[in-house]
């Protein structure tokens, strides 16, 4: 982590804080902090300042490569995006529902996904902070430090990815950017020796699985008093649920929650996700902020991912991890978790599901055999929804008769989250930062609570159009000799450099 102090770009009167890049995320981001003479804060904001152009060069481009040119936004998740634009691109096709084996196969790539990318996330990326201490001397606090020091816990972190990614080959073809999925169904099988060698490894993997959930739930319990109040603020919570209320992390219907638990809305197509979402656009962030409709900008936004997921749904249907999922509701005594930090401890939990589900995956028959692909009426709309380790994922695309893509509409995970990545910065700065004299270690609780949403900061930073943009020209000394201003309705304007 970097920090500087800008105090000549603040306002009169105030310091800036700037953390750049912020550490440990996928992508590129930073926060800054406005604070006064006494070090009380008086802004925060969480800045995405990498730009990706996906929904743009996206048109134009045949339906049929989408799947795989949409996976290349991310190398952390990039099954999510290719499955997700293969079930749009299914309903272009007519091909929805895809068959039996090929959403079987779909399943148990999208499974794997999830608990290699929560595996990463935990063990790699934030267990640092967690074993060592926010405060905690920075040469130690990364991957390198776990392994000295806990070299048990990296060794399953570790070896929990690494099936993860083998279940990714088996079925999309390599650990990264695979191409098993198609418009209309899979193009390959499994292969039983594939089948068998997975077979083979899963009952350590899930013992492996409950061990993580394990390590995540003591940490979390024994520092309660720090865990449960840290970046904490009540929100509403979105996320897919299965028809009868289970968790289902591939396919099922849209729920919300507000923060007192209560359903706002259930059962709701992924096909009218637009009735039901709208986007924001702000000045200082290539990012967009989301809300339900039904209730504007302002009371509106909400929370998904891990957190949302495992007190969303009703049940998990794999018994140990429904086991796991009712000591975590228990920890609210009544009322939903909203604990920042707690999204480690549910991330586990869905570890733990998906190790389970990969198991009876791998008995059925129909990873080995079986129609691979549909078709039926064509369609010119295709929306495609799941449920990305990050949260809900949702592609939606027009194809011409001509077979090209007219038009891309991402909503991804971390820009579902924004507002509420944006809440959980500015409650640590006001509880832990403001009045006191800034160290790494303060300024790294930033972080912290930037990382507990395991952003993906690239992914989500993907729109071109109505976008602000901040150019500063230079002299070669560093001074600054022009700067023009884009605002969000696309107009132009000149300030002072």
């Amino acid at each position: 982590m970097a920090f500087d102090l800008e105090t000549a770009a603040a306002p009169e009167g105030l310091r800036r804080v700037a953390i750049d890049p912020v550490s440990r995320v996928e992508g590129h981001g930073k926060v800054t902090l406005l604070l006064d003479e006494a070090n009380r804060v008086q802004q925060v904001r969480l800045h995405i300042v990498e730009f990706r152009g996906f929904e743009k060069f996206i048109e134009g481009r045949p339906y049929w490569e989408v799947p795989v040119m949409v996976q290349r936004l991310c190398g952390i998740c990039p099954v999510s995006h290719h499955l997700a634009a293969s079930k749009a691109m299914d309903r272009v096709l007519g091909a929805h529902p895809v068959t039996p084996s090929a959403e079987k196969i779909r399943r148990l790539m999208h499974y794997g996904q999830i608990l290699q990318s929560h595996a990463l996330h935990f063990f790699h990326l934030s267990s640092p902070d967690l074993l060592f201490g926010f405060d905690s001397e920075v040469q130690q606090r990364n991957i390198v430090g776990v392994i000295e020091k806990h070299p048990d816990i990296a060794k399953k972190g570790v070896m929990l990815r690494k099936f993860g990614q083998e279940v990714i080959r088996v079925t999309a073809g390599k650990r990264v950017h695979g191409t098993g999925s198609v418009p209309g169904g899979m193009n390959k099988h499994v292969s039983r020796e594939d089948r068998d060698v997975l077979q083979r490894d899963i009952g350590q993997t899930i013992a492996w699985a409950q061990d993580a959930v394990s390590i995540a739930r003591q940490l979390h319990e024994s520092n309660a008093g720090l865990y449960d109040g840290f970046g904490s603020f009540r929100s509403n919570m979105l996320s897919l649920v299965r028809a009868d209320g289970a968790m289902d992390l591939y396919d099922g219907v849209i729920r919300a929650r507000d923060a007192d638990g209560a359903i706002l809305f259930d059962g709701a197509s992924d096909q009218g996700y637009l009735d039901l979402i709208e986007e924001e656009v702000k000045p200082w962030t290539y990012m967009k902020f989301p809300y339900l409709k039904s209730l504007g900008a302002e009371r509106g936004w909400y929370r998904v991912g891990p957190l949302a997921r495992v007190q969303n749904c009703d049940f998990i249907p794999t018994p140990l991890a429904e086991a796991e999922r009712r000591e975590f509701v228990a920890h609210g005594h009544g009322a939903p978790v909203h604990a920042t930090l707690a999204y480690h401890w549910a991330r586990m939990v869905e570890v733990l599901h998906c190790v389970e589900v990969i198991e009876q995956l791998l008995d059925d028959p129909d990873l080995l055999s079986g129609e691979r692909l549909a078709g039926g009426a064509r369609h010119r709309c295709g929306i495609g929804v799941i449920e990305a380790p990050r949260g809900t994922l949702i592609h939606h695309y027009e194809v011409g008769d001509d077979d090209l893509v007219t038009m891309c509409n991402l909503i991804v995970s971390t820009t579902h989250n924004n507002q509420a990545m944006n809440e959980a910065v500015r409650r640590v700065a006001e509880d832990e930062l403001s009045g006191h004299a800034l160290t790494e270690g303060l300024l790294n609780r930033i972080e912290v609570a930037v990382r507990a949403y395991d952003p993906c900061l690239s992914c989500a930073t993907h729109a071109l159009g109505a976008m602000p943009l901040d150019v500063v020209l230079e002299g070669p000394s560093g001074e600054p000799l022009d700067r023009l201003l884009r605002q969000p309705d696309g107009g132009f304007e000149r300030l002072p450099p």
